[in-house]
């Protein structure tokens, strides 16, 4: 069944598995080098101007491709809602929070965190009733907290209070990109990935417009360095456009779990890159902290899928 003139997709059982999970492969490795962008650009300027300008980049980005675009050009009044919590939720809340965690801690510690991203999800379909708990689905996410806990306290809480701060606002980040990921899947499901994407992040660049007067800094930004600003740019658009669009695609192909599976293949992406290029230490409590989490990952995303009971009401 091809699209709609709603904008509505292909079926998940129409759609080659290979050419989604070649997106969402593609995704990783550009959501790994966001984490290295964001630690240069922040050498520089404050997390609350990158990601500002970060916004400024993909929201000019989308309007251009939402004009370029033949179709709707703007949401249903139905889908606002949908489209308003996730601009929040995938801009200002997520973006804000990360930036300022990723200031305070490490790319690896970062790229760690978001690995928790399936469990999220998973956790989500039980409080919406879209899915049943397992034992096999239990037992993964206590293996992934108590990764939590080693790569949290791995040196004890005297070493690990410089970086704590930092590490939970991350974790608040990740619960907002769970949230995105989540009620982002009927949005791209109906509407198609690029409309849902650009409504989002267009309404994500609109919440971060009273912010100008006070984090803009354009003669700080003018004035850095070029690795800065190419940071920026790769950031507002790698990340924000291209990356998000291969997410949102993935989301309107499959089920939410399975693309919220890819984000452990970042960990090992990204601390790689980071001990290559930011001379960052591969740590003990890293390695087994991060291995727990992976562990428990995986083992909830291969417990099989338990659909919740459906209620039949009368009349």
């Amino acid at each position: 069944m091809g699209a709609s003139a709603t904008g509505a997709v292909t079926p998940p059982a129409a759609t080659p598995l290979g050419r989604v999970y070649a997106a969402l492969a593609l995704q990783v490795l550009i959501s790994a080098g966001t984490y290295l962008a964001a630690k240069r650009a922040m050498t520089e300027l404050s997390p609350f101007t990158v990601v500002l300008w970060r916004f400024l980049v993909c929201g000019a980005a989308f309007v251009t491709l939402l004009a370029l675009t033949p179709g709707r050009k703007l949401p249903p009044r139905h889908a606002w809602p949908r489209v308003v919590l996730l601009g929040l939720m995938g801009g200002p809340v997520n973006q804000t929070l990360f930036f300022s965690g990723l200031s305070r801690s490490t790319a690896a510690h970062a790229a760690l965190f978001y690995a928790l991203t399936p469990l999220g999800v998973y956790i989500a379909s039980l409080v919406l009733g879209r899915e049943r708990a397992s034992t096999r689905t239990t037992a993964g996410i206590l293996t992934a907290l108590v990764g939590v806990v080693v790569l949290l306290l791995g040196r004890g809480l005297a070493s690990a209070r410089g970086t704590l701060e930092g590490d939970l606002l991350i974790l608040a980040a990740v619960v907002a990109w769970v949230v995105y990921t989540t009620e982002g899947k009927p949005l791209a499901s109906e509407h198609g990935p690029l409309r849902a994407t650009a409504w989002t992040m267009t309404v994500a660049t609109v919440l971060q417009l009273p912010l100008v007067p006070f984090v803009l800094e354009p003669a700080a930004v003018w004035a850095s360095s070029a690795a800065a600003k190419a940071s920026i740019v790769y950031v507002g658009l790698m990340t924000s456009v291209v990356a998000y669009l291969l997410w949102s695609y993935a989301l309107s192909k499959v089920p939410a779990s399975r693309v919220a599976i890819f984000s452990n293949l970042q960990p090992a992406v990204t601390a790689l890159v980071a001990w290559l290029f930011l001379d960052e230490a591969l740590h003990w409590e890293l390695a087994l902290g991060g291995a727990l989490v992976l562990v428990g990952v995986r083992l909830t995303q291969g417990a099989p899928v338990k659909a919740a009971p459906v209620v039949v009401r009368a009349g």
